[in-house]
């Protein structure tokens, strides 16, 4: 070691292992601890040296005003504690103001229609990821839920639209459909129907009436065009 190593050692131990006459009654070691590793001991013992909030303008803020002082809306501050047992603390208030609102919700919501989308062969060890880009939207103005997605596999240049009415009670016709992009960006009907198909590469509402989507071509080869459409829902 150098003497440069020594001297660091040494201050370490004169700054933070110094006797402290006042700790000997309490449990414990008879000198301060390092005072990072204190806040990190997972112990619900009072912290060895708490640190020194004298000056601390948020605290002075706090005893100065009168509504915020007792106010329940502010998380208590244990200054003699680790920042393990806070934690626990936090953990525990949040998990009771959690609670009820998941027993009123997790009793509130059913199952309100099932609708099989694909049936994957139990003998797979890894079932593939056949279900892609779900974007949700709400149609405030007539009360329908939609999800667009696609499917992989066998259908990648198709995108589906699922509709409900936010009324579980009640149904939509077509309540859900498929939409191709096969050939219609041909420019004549003499073109091959398997020359241009595209594929979904995402899908999002732009407004009630209006699904914008991004395609590509499905082609393999270089320089595949890149289509933004925008299709009407009607």
């Amino acid at each position: 070691m150098t003497q440069k190593d020594i001297t660091f050692v040494a201050d370490f131990l004169t700054e933070h292992f110094n006797e402290a006459p006042e700790l000997y009654n309490r449990k414990g070691k008879y000198f301060n601890v390092e005072r990072v590793g204190q806040y990190l001991k997972d112990e619900d013992d009072d912290l060895v040296s708490p640190p020194n909030t004298e000056g601390n303008q948020w605290f002075n803020f706090l005893k100065d005003s009168t509504h915020l002082k007792e106010s329940p809306l502010l998380f208590p501050y244990y200054p003699e504690k680790s920042l393990h047992f806070v934690k626990r603390q936090m953990e525990g208030i949040i998990d009771q103001c959690l609670q009820k609102p998941a027993d009123v919700i997790g009793k509130s919501v059913h199952q309100a229609v099932c609708i099989s989308l694909y049936k994957v062969s139990q003998s797979e060890d890894s079932t593939p990821q056949l279900f892609k880009l779900p974007f949700l939207w709400n149609d405030k103005t007539s009360n329908l839920h939609y999800v667009l997605f696609t499917m992989l596999e066998n259908s990648i240049s198709k995108i589906h639209i699922l509709r409900r009415h936010t009324d579980t009670s009640r149904s939509v016709s077509n309540g859900i459909l498929a939409v191709e992009f096969g050939n219609f960006l041909n420019n004549s009907i003499n073109e091959s129907s398997d020359s241009r198909r595209y594929s979904c590469l995402d899908a999002h509402f732009y407004d009630d009436e209006t699904v914008t989507v991004v395609l590509k071509e499905s082609v393999q080869q270089e320089g595949k065009e890149r289509v933004l459409a925008q299709l009407p829902l009607s």
